[in-house]
Order: C-alpha cells, then sequence, then structure tokens
C-alpha cells in the first residue's frame, strides 16, 4: 500500500472527498496546515527538484479507505462446506464461520501490506468494512453485519488455533436454554406456560405467572448443570416471564401454529408439493371449486365457479348466484363446447358437486369424477391458486371491491369519514356499479384475453394458449351441442324417477301427459327449461328416449284436444300389441294345453323297471273268491286229502319246469361269498334256467360297483382270493357277456 503520496499522486487517484486536480490539491493542504506536522511530510530531491510527499494518514477516513480498498486484493472464495459439516453445524453456523474466516484473511491482508500492528490495521479494516469496500465477497457483509477490532482479534486467536470451527458459535446464545424458566422442575414449567398459551393464546405475561405460582408455588426446584447441586430459587419476577414467553413463542411456533390456528398452519407451515398434480395430455384432468367474489355487484355478492385444466392451465370463470347444481353443470357445458371432453374432473365433497344430477352428468359425458377428501384443499391446490390470481387481479380493479378479508374490507370502509359510513348500505359504501351479467362478461374477457396470454411459471414460461396450441395428441369433440341442453336440464326431485300412471306423471301437484308410456312403467324424467310444461321422459336408465310429457294448464294447451291426442297414441300401442296376440292366439286349439303337457308328461312311458322281489299274498276270503270264479265249490278236505293235494300241486310245479335250478342264498353272505355265487349262476346260466328270482339277482349284482370290484381283483389274484381256478376266468367272461 502506498504510503507516502505528492499533490499530483492525490489528484490522479481521485479520491473519495478530495480534489480531482493538483491546485485545488495544494490549496487544501494550504487552508489546512498540513505543514504544521512535521512527523508527516517530507521532502526528497528528484530531477525536477524537491518534491513535497504527504504521509495517507493526513487524508480523510474515506479517502483513507479508498486507498486501502485499493491496495487490498479481493479474498479468494472459500471451499463449499462438506455434508457432514453441514449435518453437525447447520447451515447457518456454517455460512457464519465462512465468513468470519473471510474477514480475518482479508484483515491479515491489510497488516501484511500496511507493515504496522494488528491494533492499527484492524482499526483501519473495521471503517473498510462498515463503508462496504473491503475485499470481502458480497455475501459476508449479509451474514456479519457489524465487526470490532477485539472480534477480529478474536477470531484471528480462533484460527490461529486451528478452532476454525468455533467461529460458527454465536457467544450471545452460549447460554440459550439454561435460565431458571427454562430448567425448574426438570422442565415441567415450560411445558405447562406453552400448554397455557396453546390453550389460550390471548393470554398475557402476568396471567402466566400467576397460574405457574398457584400450580407450582412461590419457589421453583433448580438443577445446577455443572455441579448437580438441587436448590430452590424464588419464583422470576415479570419481566423474565415476558422475556421467556417471547422467546418461546418464536422457538415453538410451528407447534403452537397447529394447536391453536389449524388452518393457518395447512395454509403456512405443512409441507405442499409445488407441480405435484400433473397430467400427460390435454383434458386428461380438470380441477373445479366455488369461491365468493370479492366483488359485490348491483344483483348482490355471487360466488364464482372455476374451472382448469391441468395440462394447459387453460381456465374458465362462471359468476353463480349461490352453489348449485345447475352452476356446475352451466360450467362443464361451456368448457367441454370450448375445450372438448375431459377423462377426469377433480373436485371436493362440496353438496354441489356430489348432487345426484351432477353425478349422473359425468356418468352420461362417460368422465371420471375424483372426490378430494373433506377438509383438504391442498388436493385440487391448482384450481385454489387460480382463483386467488383472479381475486388478486381483476377483482380488484372492479368497482364493488371488498377486500380479500375482513382486515382489506374495514380499510375499504375506513376510506370514508365514520359520519358518511353511517346508515350507508353496501352498494353506496363499496361504490358498487357492475351487475352479475357484467361481471361475467369481464371474467371471461379476462380469461381469453389476459390469463391465457400470460406466461406461467408451472409451464416453463409458456402461456396457457401457447401450451394448448402446440398439443398434437387427439381431443374429444362433441358433434350435437344441443344434446348438452337435455343432459343439463333440472332433475325433479331427488333421482328423477316416477312411475306413469293411468292418467300420466305426477309432479309438483301437477299430472303430465304421455301417451307413448304404458301405465306402471318407471321412467327417468327431465324438465324442459325453456318450457315448463313439458318433460323430457327417457327409461329408468335414461339411455332411450321414450317421449314427451306435457301439462296442458302449464303449457297453455287445449286440454280436450290433448287429452285425445294422448288417448289415441295409447289405444294404438294397446291395438299394435292385440294385433299380434290375437294373430298367435289363432294358432292355439282347444286341445294343445292338453296335448302338451300330456306329451310331455309321457317321455318315460317306454321305459321297463326291473322287477322287484314279491312273495305271494292270499287269504281264506281271496281264495274262496277265485274258486267263486272258476266255478268250483270249495268243500272242507279231510287232513289225508289236504296232504295229498299239496304233494300234488307240487310235483305239478316240478313237472313244469324240470331245468330250472334254484340256488339257495346262505344267510349271512360276504362280498366273497355273493361274488362266487354270481360265478356260479354265470356258469350254469348256459346249462339251466335260472328262476326268476335268481336270474333278477344276478342282473341286479352284475350292475353293482361290488360286482366290478371283485372282477378286477379276481382277474389280478384268482384262486389265491376266491378259490376259484383262474383258467375259468373266459369261459365265465364269455358267458357273462
Amino acid at each position: 500500500m502506498q504510503e507516502w503520496m505528492t499533490p499530483q499522486e492525490i489528484a490522479d487517484a481521485q479520491l473519495t472527498g478530495m480534489p480531482t486536480t493538483k491546485r485545488r490539491v495544494n490549496e487544501l493542504i494550504k487552508r489546512e496546515g498540513w505543514e504544521r506536522f512535521a512527523a508527516s511530510v517530507r521532502q526528497r530531491t528528484d530531477r525536477g527538484g524537491t518534491i513535497t510527499e504527504y504521509h495517507v494518514r493526513l487524508l480523510p477516513l474515506a479517502a483513507r479507505l479508498d486507498i486501502i480498498g485499493r491496495s487490498l486484493p479481493e479474498i479468494e472464495q472459500e471451499a463449499p462446506a462438506s455434508p457432514d459439516e453441514l449435518a453437525t453445524l447447520g447451515a447457518t453456523s456454517v455460512f457464519r464461520r465462512d465468513a468470519r474466516a473471510a474477514i480475518v484473511k482479508a484483515a491479515d491482508k491489510l497488516h501484511d501490506i500496511a507493515g504496522m500492528w494488528f491494533s492499527s490495521t484492524d482499526q483501519d479494516f473495521c471503517a473498510l468494512y462498515e463503508a462496504r469496500k473491503a475485499p470481502v465477497p458480497d455475501w459476508v457483509y449479509g451474514v456479519v453485519t457489524t465487526i470490532s477490532p477485539r472480534s477480529i482479534a478474536r477470531w484471528r486467536q480462533a484460527v490461529q488455533r486451528g478452532a476454525r470451527n468455533r467461529l460458527a458459535g454465536d457467544p450471545s446464545k452460549n447460554r440459550a436454554g439454561t435460565g431458571i424458566l427454562d430448567t425448574a422442575e426438570d422442565g415441567r414449567v415450560k411445558k405447562f406456560c406453552l400448554a397455557l398459551v396453546a390453550k389460550n393464546p390471548h393470554l398475557a405475561a402476568k396471567h402466566v405467572r400467576a397460574t405457574v405460582a398457584a400450580e407450582f408455588g412461590e419457589t421453583l426446584s433448580v438443577v445446577n448443570a455443572r455441579t448437580g447441586e438441587v436448590k430452590d430459587v424464588d419464583l422470576p419476577p415479570l419481566r423474565s416471564f415476558q422475556h421467556a414467553l417471547k422467546t418461546w413463542k418464536h422457538e415453538h411456533r410451528h407447534e403452537l401454529t397447529y394447536l391453536t390456528d389449524p388452518d393457518g398452519y395447512r395454509s403456512k407451515v405443512q409441507f405442499a408439493a409445488t407441480g405435484a398434480t400433473v397430467a400427460a395430455r390435454l383434458n386428461e384432468l380438470w380441477e373445479i371449486d366455488a369461491s365468493p367474489a370479492d366483488v359485490m355487484t348491483t344483483d348482490g355478492r355471487h360466488s364464482i365457479y372455476a374451472c382448469v385444466d391441468i395440462y394447459s392451465r387453460r381456465m374458465k370463470i362462471l359468476v353463480s348466484k349461490t352453489p348449485t347444481s345447475a352452476a356446475v353443470g352451466l360450467l362443464v357445458r361451456n368448457s367441454l363446447l370450448d375445450w372438448g371432453v375431459p377423462e377426469r374432473i377433480k373436485t371436493d365433497n362440496g353438496s354441489d358437486f356430489t348432487s345426484y344430477q351432477t353425478r349422473r352428468l359425468f356418468a352420461e359425458l362417460d368422465i371420471e369424477q375424483e372426490i378430494c377428501p373433506p377438509f383438504s384443499p391442498h388436493k385440487k391446490g391448482v384450481v385454489e391458486r387460480h382463483i386467488r390470481t383472479f381475486q388478486h387481479d381483476l377483482a380488484r380493479m372492479m368497482p364493488g371491491f371488498v377486500g380479500h378479508s375482513v382486515a382489506d374490507r374495514k380499510v375499504i370502509e375506513n376510506r370514508k369519514a365514520f359520519s358518511r359510513r353511517l346508515g350507508a348500505d353496501d352498494e353506496s359504501l363499496f361504490g358498487v356499479e357492475l351487475s352479475a351479467a357484467e361481471l361475467q362478461d369481464y371474467a371471461n374477457r379476462w380469461c381469453s384475453e389476459t390469463y391465457a396470454h400470460s406466461p406461467h411459471e408451472g409451464l416453463r414460461r409458456k402461456t396457457p394458449f401457447q401450451r394448448a396450441a402446440e398439443y398434437t395428441g387427439d381431443v374429444r369433440r362433441i358433434d350435437n351441442p344441443d344434446c348438452l341442453d337435455v343432459l343439463l336440464a333440472p332433475v325433479p326431485g331427488k333421482d328423477g324417477l316416477r312411475t306413469v300412471t293411468k292418467s300420466g306423471i305426477r309432479l309438483n301437484g301437477e299430472v303430465y301427459w304421455i301417451g307413448t308410456v304404458l301405465p306402471g312403467t318407471t321412467v327417468f324424467c327431465r324438465m324442459d327449461p325453456a318450457d315448463l310444461g313439458r318433460l323430457y321422459v327417457f327409461d329408468a336408465a335414461g339411455t332411450e328416449f321414450l317421449g314427451h310429457a306435457v301439462c296442458p294448464a302449464i303449457a297453455g294447451l287445449d286440454p280436450a284436444a290433448t287429452a285425445a291426442k294422448v288417448k289415441a297414441e295409447r289405444e294404438r300401442m294397446i291395438r299394435d300389441g292385440v294385433a299380434d296376440l290375437r294373430k298367435e292366439a289363432r294358432k292355439i286349439g282347444p286341445r294343445t294345453v292338453l296335448e302338451a303337457n300330456l306329451r310331455r308328461d309321457g317321455k318315460g312311458a317306454d321305459l321297463v323297471a326291473f322287477p322287484a322281489p314279491s312273495s305271494r299274498h292270499s287269504t281264506d276270503s281271496m281264495d274262496a273268491a277265485s274258486l267263486a270264479l272258476s266255478g268250483i265249490v270249495a268243500e272242507p278236505l279231510s287232513a289225508d286229502a289236504a296232504a295229498i293235494f299239496e304233494q300234488e300241486k307240487r310235483e305239478h310245479a316240478a313237472a313244469q319246469a324240470p331245468n330250472v335250478v334254484r340256488i339257495e342264498r346262505p344267510s349271512e353272505e360276504t362280498m366273497q361269498d355273493r361274488f362266487r355265487r354270481a360265478r356260479d349262476l354265470e356258469a350254469r346260466l348256459a346249462e339251466a334256467n335260472l328262476s326268476e328270482a335268481d336270474a333278477r339277482w344276478l342282473k341286479g349284482y352284475q350292475a353293482g360297483s361290488e360286482y366290478q370290484a371283485m372282477q378286477l381283483l379276481y382277474e389280478d389274484f384268482g384262486d389265491r382270493v376266491f378259490g376259484t381256478p383262474k383258467k375259468e376266468r373266459a369261459g365265465n367272461d364269455r358267458r357273462v357277456e
């Protein structure tokens, strides 16, 4: 750094507060008497003669700072902090450490250049820093606002000792959290005070102190952090409570906000991801919401409905007197005609969005409705933000603006003196001039002319119009816009379903006549907005149009002529149905039903059942009746004659069937016994006639599962299981067949 300068060098340097010509500098030197400071004035001989030089300490402070600042090189940027340092110290502490280290480095540079004591150079550096002329990065001034020679000396000492991280500390906060109220009663006093504030945020410090005294007493138990000694101290004064409450409210402001102001916490503290709602296609997702307008009209204060396409950020506004399903339908109609048909629409759970009419409209248009949970406006944050943009942009410029909140409204009211406000209505107080129709017209112009052509941050500075115009994908369009008028027609009652009676359809105490629907039919009705005396009548599902129903009293029609026309239509429908029935009835004869039922019931007549086992049943009366039929008179027989008669009957029966072999059944048979018996009957079947009972038994046994299972076992094991020679199997099988 240059310490001695001639008048010409001082003028050429153009220092702050100094003349810029040699003549003016000499006049300043003579006027201020620099010559009397002999130690700061010297002369040297040069080729041009004797030259007088002056020490820079004679210059004003601003000029000296210019010289010092020009002589100091720019301090290099410190290396960025590592992630471990950020995690250990915190971002704020790291910035504070690096800023103080930069100040120490710049002060040391000045010391090296000046060659003076640290006490002198540090004082000059402090003045240079206060004038924001020190060679440090600009961000350092934002972290360290003021410095002193003592601070620089303390920071320099920490750097020389290798304790650079000590520069990150804040001495004013070294004892934070160690006060009596912070540690008293093992921290329960602090928790109790915060609970009182959370319970009633309007409590003053004196109220809190009195409650703490009643809860813990006039003395508090405090533990010394260094020695562990427990001692009782008096309750701190009111001033200590005021300071502690102020500090605690700031430290725990988020927790207190969560407990005392849930809506404020949700809007100011709760995490909200910007750009979380995205759409990959035009009309993939719309968001719809309603809000009271911040503009009062001559028709009263209205609500505004907003519809936003997430992909392009286009917006539609509808002004409605009250939130209704009809307003939702009209907003959707306007958006459908201009933008096309969306895939999904996201709404809240308001009654106008969850009504039967709105849900049916979305279902008939094949639009999926996504309803947000209650009390979650962040779920549809895009449309919420668009409504705020409308309120804070267009609404503020309109006559009749009433403010965005109660506080804003009060400020607007205060523009007029109290005497002028007393007894004045809202229209005169807020200068209401616009009608609802004019508000709607301005809203349409603002959406299409202003907002649509304004760069949007969420679209990377593109405008909504540009975003939509650049889309090259498919957009669903409605060919017949008039059908929307029918789908948006009001639905009577809760669900629009009515049952047709012989008189017609009853609605609101009136009867609507229809001849194309027969009594007893459940129909879905829509009211014609242009003619209250007419209904659109559909089937119960709403997918088939059945005709119009009219009420002559409301529609202004001739009742007699209308009744005749309706009656003629209904009789024509009956005649058409009767004609077909008569034509079919002629094909049906008097015995058609009888013969059809007999044929159906007699389908099993050709089936023959296997004879069941039977035994002869006879009585004396039956025998006598048989004799009467044969013409023989029964006479009592003697015992010998009766025996001879029975013997002759047996012999006669044997003579009638000489080749029949009867095989007696054992009293108790096993499966093997029954199978052997069946094989014996099969062996004798070709040689002798079996009795009817044995043949019937064999046929039934062969059809059973036992016979089939035993047959398989016999084929595998033969004589070892059944004792029958295996060589007989082939012959027996042939006989069975």
